[in-house]
């Protein structure tokens, strides 16, 4: 569902980034279509796709780069180098944290990881993977539940039910597993796992410890902070954590509620209104903006509310602001004054049993001594350059210290955060490396599912104006794929968005049957500069899933003298 933060999925809704979007639960837009400059080498990223030439950097920085990897790597991560504590502490043991911890391992590098919470992070606690044990449960009740969709497969089936502290303690039990996966993983391969809160005192130099008292001072050749990020609650909302709530409360299925409020219709508040009405309750939804989800692709969207919200017991208030919440008590319920998100007219008070503020994320870097090296964070984040190097109040890249997942607010997604921490330990073991954020997916595990990369079809057309191409748009169905009918599934589509002068493809969205499994395809060609051309003649099994995009691909028409491969490797 989120990260180091976010998936309830993916859910990129930067809590503090604007007003509406922070009242609404809005996933943040996807990251703006500019092309980063010619650099050396690029993660999840070939040249072609960004149009650029081959630079390489000159003779002098490849030289200072590998004097700096062989000293990072020196004695194969048996002792820090240069006489460092360590060659790279991690602040947070997320899922950043953790990818970066391994990949650091791999290169050799002498690696500690601190926490003061637990192994895992929002993800693994309170986010991505309890959430799909819930999910997984609202999946098979919805199935049980459609008496004609049983039918029509030749099943009869009794009525469903549940147990509901049984499926709290699914989630529970899945998300203990996969922490102790993780915290054995890295005690197997070496990474001292420090227990305490990690501040920066100088320097290349970390405190940890208790809060109030960080006895244990470490230095460190490179630091990484991966503190992720917490729920988000607007100012006029009282949180009693039994009714009402954010993700963190809701996670634990405390109760199933007859009626509850969702505050936003992002990720986090579809995913739970998914798990919501399949175990029984009605759900209405509070919006900031004008229309629901407004964070996916228009069209995807719309198909969105037809399928997943208007046959179900959901309700919604489009264009408005819970101004305050108060918590039921004494026989009251829980009551939500709205008031008109733009005259700020108060409109109607909500009287329900529950309410779920699922208005986004918000960084959690209070504590790490930023202004202990000259930096200054912008609403809460911490400022990065592309190569997640902190920036200091002065605009100038702070040497050794690096941020990466929710805390640099870039891309709100576990996946995000891992990749970012790779692309890290790759450049402080002297290989340079820009990871393109384009490339990297998202998805809504509702049923049926919500993924997506790249651009959405409003922003490729932005982008398209200011740079003087044209795009085109290509759409397949669900309802004409064998493995989809066969499981009686049609409802979906896929829709591509590319240039048909190169075949570049600038994004890619999917609604139906586990469509967060099948945008990969989509979001490696993105990544290694793949060309519609080129990848319209891969071999897809038949009948599967995959077809969908195979069908897509071949739809796609692209202009005559358009290059039909793309062979220029990537700068080393």
């Amino acid at each position: 569902m989120y990260s180091t933060a976010m998936s309830l999925s993916a859910a990129s809704a930067s809590a503090s980034a604007s007003a509406a979007a922070v009242a609404s639960g809005a996933t943040a837009s996807r990251p703006n279509a500019t092309r980063p400059a010619a650099g050396l080498r690029f993660c999840g990223l070939r040249r072609e796709a960004l149009g650029l030439r081959s630079v390489r950097s000159s003779p002098q920085v490849v030289a200072a780069r590998r004097s700096v990897a062989a000293a990072a790597t020196a004695g194969n991560g048996a002792a820090g180098s240069g006489g460092f504590d360590y060659d790279l502490v991690i602040i947070g043991a997320g899922v950043g944290g953790h990818g970066a911890a391994l990949h650091a391992v791999e290169k050799g590098l002498k690696t500690a990881i601190i926490e003061g919470d637990v192994v895992g992070g929002t993800c693994v606690n309170r986010g991505c993977v309890p959430s799909k044990a819930l999910l997984a449960v609202s999946g098979r009740m919805r199935e049980l539940q459609d008496e004609h969709h049983m039918k029509s497969l030749g099943l009869q089936v009794s009525s469903a039910g549940y147990d509901r502290q049984a499926v709290a303690d699914h989630a529970n039990n899945l998300a203990s597993k996969i922490r102790s996966n993780l915290t054995n993983s890295m005690k197997a391969l070496g990474v001292d796992i420090l227990t305490g809160v990690g501040t920066i005192v100088g320097k290349q130099k970390v405190r940890y410890g208790k809060v109030g008292f960080l006895d244990n001072e470490i230095t460190a050749r490179n630091i990484i902070i991966a503190t992720g990020s917490v729920p988000f609650v607007p100012k006029g909302i009282e949180i009693d954590g039994k009714t009402v709530f954010t993700s963190d409360h809701a996670l634990k299925l405390e109760s199933v509620p007859d009626w509850i409020a969702i505050v936003g219709s992002g990720y986090i508040g579809l995913e739970f209104s998914d798990v919501y009405t399949a175990l029984g309750s009605e759900v209405t939804f509070v919006e900031a903006l004008d229309q629901l989800m407004p964070g996916f692709d228009p069209e995807i969207g719309k198909l969105a509310q037809r399928i997943l919200i208007n046959p179900r017991k959901i309700d919604y208030h489009t264009g408005v602001f819970a101004s305050k919440i108060t918590p039921a008590k004494d026989g009251k319920p829980v009551l939500i004054e709205l008031i008109d998100a733009k005259t700020k007219e108060h409109k109607e008070t909500l009287e329900v049993d529950a309410a779920l503020i699922a208005t986004g994320r918000a960084p959690f870097t209070k504590g790490l001594g930023l202004e202990n090296i000259n930096v200054v964070t912008q609403r809460g984040f911490v400022p990065v350059d592309e190569r997640m190097q902190v920036m200091d109040a002065d605009g100038n890249a702070v040497p050794n210290l690096y941020c990466i997942g929710d805390a640099n607010g870039k891309l709100m997604l576990a996946h995000a955060a891992s990749a970012q921490g790779i692309s890290v330990v790759e450049q402080i073991s002297g290989r340079d490396n820009i990871l393109n954020h384009l490339s990297i997916p998202a998805a809504c595990f509702t049923h049926p599912e919500i993924s997506m990369v790249g651009l959405t079809e409003p922003q490729a057309r932005e982008q398209a104006g200011k740079e003087g191409f044209e795009i085109s748009v290509v759409k397949t169905s669900f309802k004409a794929n064998t493995k989809a009918l066969a499981e009686n599934e049609g409802d979906g589509l896929a829709k591509m968005i590319y240039r048909p002068d190169t075949g570049e493809i600038l994004g890619v969205h999917i609604l139906g049957l586990h469509a967060a499994d099948l945008i990969h395809e989509a979001s490696n060609a993105i990544a290694l500069g793949t060309r519609v051309q080129d990848i319209k003649f891969a071999v897809h099994a038949h009948p599967t899933l995959s077809e969908v995009l195979d069908e897509l691909f071949k739809a796609a028409k692209v202009n005559a003298g358009a290059s039909n491969s793309v062979n220029e490797p990537v700068a080393a």
